[in-house]
């Protein structure tokens, strides 16, 4: 990885329709639990994730197809894209699945809320218009701790216990970072064709691994609620959510559009309360007041005033 070219557009600051995506993408992946509970009912997860990843990669395939992009100036860079595809998906995806069969999703979700430190400092080396402040570390902070405050201490309990699988969804975080700060090097790529050739690529990937690890000749037939899951997951959790993904980066940078992993347990919670019954409390308020107020001071519209 390598710092920014001279081509590389410069960020800026998120506007209202920045805000906008960035909360609907927070609410698509906030709804990925629900689609993933369901799957999981029938399907081992390493299949889940490869069917999340491959249905969505043929929906960007279709969705390219019928808006007429061109994908051929862009396959001299399919290196760079599955590179992408690896560490943006195909990576993180499975060490989540695979540590969150040994930690609650409670204590993964604070866990996987670290990706904005590490992106803040990721972003720092890799490129020239993301630089580190304390301002951004210091916002970071305190949305880990909105977000714990939201789930609540229980999650925090066992922490210390099994470790691999913490480790593993911190690799996932620090994946997710290390991705959408390479992901800026690629310039002139239309949103929907990064994706599609990314998401593409991460599936071919995957496929012998799904294939020697899940055995799916000898699995039986899952139900059609599982089937409705991961199509939903593919479509809407991976064909729209990566267009939005990419759109984001492109304008806002990769710290700014890791901000989505601090939103993303308030959105589930809010999917919760909309449409499953669950209780409303005052921590979901102060949690999201304490995410809001760490979400403005990474992006800058909150600073420090400095002493004279």
């Amino acid at each position: 990885m390598h710092k920014d070219s001279p081509h590389t557009p410069a960020i800026r600051g998120m506007d209202l329709t920045d805000w906008t995506l960035l909360i609907t993408l927070s609410m698509i992946w906030g709804g990925a639990f629900f689609f993933n509970a369901v799957a999981l009912r029938d399907l081992p997860p390493m299949l889940v994730v490869f069917g999340r990843i491959s249905v969505g990669s043929l929906g960007l395939i279709a969705v390219v197809s019928m808006t007429h992009l061109e994908v051929r100036p862009h396959l001299h860079r399919w290196r760079q894209l599955a590179v992408l595809g690896v560490f943006n998906t195909a990576l993180p995806f499975f060490l989540i699945v695979w540590g969150q069969q040994y930690i609650e999703s409670g204590l993964a979700a604070v866990i996987n809320a670290t990706t904005p430190a590490f992106t803040i400092l990721v972003a720092h080396f890799f490129t020239m218009d993301e630089r580190f402040s304390m301002r951004k570390l210091s916002g970071a902070a305190l949305g880990l701790g909105g977000v714990a405050t939201l789930i609540g201490t229980d999650a925090l309990v066992g922490f210390g216990d099994h470790v691999l699988g913490q480790l593993a969804v911190m690799g996932a975080a620090l994946s997710y970072a290390c991705a959408s700060t390479y992901a800026r090097r690629l310039t002139g790529i239309p949103p929907t064709v990064m994706g599609c050739i990314q998401l593409s690529a991460a599936s071919l990937v995957m496929m012998p691994v799904v294939i020697i690890m899940t055995k799916p000749w000898e699995l039986p037939m899952p139900g059609l609620d599982a089937i409705a899951a991961i199509v939903g997951l593919g479509l809407l959790c991976s064909t729209v959510a990566s267009i939005i993904f990419f759109r984001l980066l492109t304008s806002s940078g990769a710290t700014n559009i890791s901000l989505v992993t601090l939103l993303i347990p308030f959105s589930a919670s809010t999917l919760g309360i909309t449409f499953l019954g669950e209780p409303f409390t005052m921590r979901l308020v102060l949690g999201m007041l304490i995410v809001s107020t760490a979400a403005i001071l990474i992006d800058g519209r909150l600073r420090f005033r400095k002493r004279p």
